[in-house]
């Protein structure tokens, strides 16, 4: 039996058991959101009655329906690029030099058939792979507005103008190239943020390759939706009567277009359809409208500043707007 002169009460109390904390995540919540859809769809399908709920629920689901395919496709690439290229390939592929290495990744874009949705995610892993940020956000800019995808659907929407889908590749690549040099010139390296990732090289490139793939679509994914409801909610709120003003005035149309841009959010392979609509603008207008929107609206801002960082992205996205309007009035006037 143990007497109490035994005992070392100096003696540190023996730790608690570490029991692996749960912490609500993004999929816990969208797992609670699909329980409260389901307890409450009559409640919900009474309220989607309305001609106004009605348009925001089909431009909601149209943006993502749009986009998801090529985020799933981007996620795969960017987690590919992760876990099976090993690093010394970049140091080959591109250009010592990084002035040099941003026009080479910029036109490395056109070999991307995807959307902005796709490229941000790859961006991302460029960097981690050691890329320089500078070349990895001209391929970000470049590969949804000249891959070949979009370039055919500009020609497709614009028939019998052909220069509409050459001024638009060449607006997109100037404002890829200019945005990259721009970086290396006033960018600084604490504003971009990468998310923390798994630690991917304890474990198998089969389980490597899916955790990276859980990890981007968790953090892009999460953000497009935002994204999507905010480009909804502004398709409800602007009244289409406002374009109409807008087109007659010659630098405000030009102006109105960038900005709806920017609010519609429209995937780079649908905004050629869209901006071929837009009859009533001129073509100057409509390629603005075509070089901005694959660079900077609302659910590319929140999916960059998911994935590098809110101080990234309220930085990049308004000095890229500000480019893409510029470069897309200059060669307009010139080539259109």
């Amino acid at each position: 039996m143990t007497r109490l002169q035994d005992i070392d009460w100096t003696a540190s109390p023996s730790p608690p058991v570490d029991k692996k904390e749960r912490k609500i995540g993004s999929l816990e919540v969208l797992a609670a959101l699909l329980v409260l859809l389901v307890l409450f769809r009559e409640q919900l399908a009474g309220l989607v009655d309305g001609a106004r709920l009605q348009t925001w629920t089909t431009v909601f689901v149209s943006v993502l329906v749009q986009a998801a395919p090529f985020l799933v496709f981007g996620v795969a690439l960017s987690a590919i690029i992760a876990v099976f290229v090993p690093r010394s390939f970049w140091a080959k592929a591109l250009p010592k030099h990084p002035a040099l290495a941003v026009p080479a990744a910029g036109l490395a874009g056109v070999a991307l058939p995807g959307c902005e949705c796709g490229s941000v995610p790859i961006a991302g892993s460029l960097i981690r792979r050691g890329v320089t940020p500078a070349a990895a956000l001209a391929f970000l800019l470049a590969a949804p507005a000249i891959n070949p995808i979009v370039l055919t659907a500009t020609v497709i929407a614009f028939p019998g103008r052909p220069e509409m889908a050459v001024a638009r590749g060449v607006a997109s690549l100037f404002v890829a190239v200019l945005m990259g040099w721009l970086w290396l010139r006033l960018g600084k390296q604490e504003w971009i943020k990468l998310p923390h990732r798994p630690e991917l090289d304890d474990l198998s490139k089969g389980r490597a390759f899916w955790a990276a793939c859980r990890h981007d679509v968790m953090h892009a994914g999460g953000f497009l939706v935002i994204g999507a409801a905010a480009a909804a909610t502004i398709n409800v709120i602007v009244p289409e009567s406002w374009l109409q003003s807008l087109a007659d005035n010659a630098v405000l149309s030009v102006i109105a277009l960038a900005v709806l841009a920017v609010l519609l959010s429209i995937c780079s392979e649908a905004d050629a359809f869209v901006a071929a609509s837009l009859s009533q603008f001129s073509m100057t207008s409509r390629l603005v409208f075509l070089v901005v929107g694959p660079m900077v609206d609302l659910k590319l801002i929140s999916m960059q500043a998911g994935v590098f960082g809110r101080r990234f992205a309220f930085r990049f996205a308004p000095a890229t707007f500000v480019a893409a309007l510029g470069i897309g009035t200059g060669v307009g006037a010139i080539l259109l």
